[in-house]
């Protein structure tokens, strides 16, 4: 039986010590595929952190980490991985960042107010 990921954040972690995943990387791919503007607006404790790391890992292109799940046949090469706004120029390494700071001003937020 697999180990629950109890406070575990990051997508890679979950993967490489044989947590259990529930794969929702079909919806993730919907999501980026989608080309339309999210607001994640979860509680805490909700899984934003993991489906920002999972994004992460899909625009690195760390594919081996997908493996038996179900976007991990629909992999693309790194030059025609899937990338918001229909293949616009997009920097997803600061998207990334940008996001990932909103969300943690909005967590922080909501904690002290």
């Amino acid at each position: 039986m697999k180990k629950l990921p109890i406070g575990i954040q990051t997508f890679l972690e979950i993967v490489e010590e044989d947590y259990l995943y529930i794969d929702k990387t079909k919806l993730i791919y919907r999501l980026i595929t989608s080309g339309k503007v999210y607001f994640l607006s979860r509680p805490r404790r909700f899984g934003k952190s993991l489906l920002l790391s999972t994004l992460e890992a899909i625009f690195k292109g760390k594919k081996e980490f997908f493996k038996g799940l179900w976007i991990y046949n629909g992999f693309y090469p790194h030059s025609e991985r899937p990338k918001p706004n229909h293949g616009k120029v997009f920097d997803t390494e600061k998207a990334f960042h940008v996001l990932a700071t909103e969300l943690f001003l909005a967590d922080q937020e909501s904690f002290v107010g």
